[in-house]
């Protein structure tokens, strides 16, 4: 009796079926993490690029007779 319930569980293929879904899940998961890197790293140089371009821009405090329309 024991013998036959070894060999039930060894032949049984339900767990298959979960080892083939985290290997699965596991390889999007990867894949999301891959392209969120390389978008983080794009944004990044873009928001650099954004940053130093008002640094270098100056602030009017008054307003001058041409853009009053006078």
């Amino acid at each position: 009796m024991f013998r036959k319930e070894i060999f039930d569980i060894l032949e049984a293929e339900d767990g298959a079926v979960t080892v083939d879904w985290v290997v699965l899940t596991a390889s999007v998961v990867s894949l999301g993490f891959i392209a969120a890197s390389f978008i983080w790293n794009e944004t990044g140089g873009a928001s650099r690029k954004i940053a130093n371009y008002i640094r270098t821009q100056e602030l009017a405090t008054t307003f001058t007779d041409s853009e009053l329309g006078k």
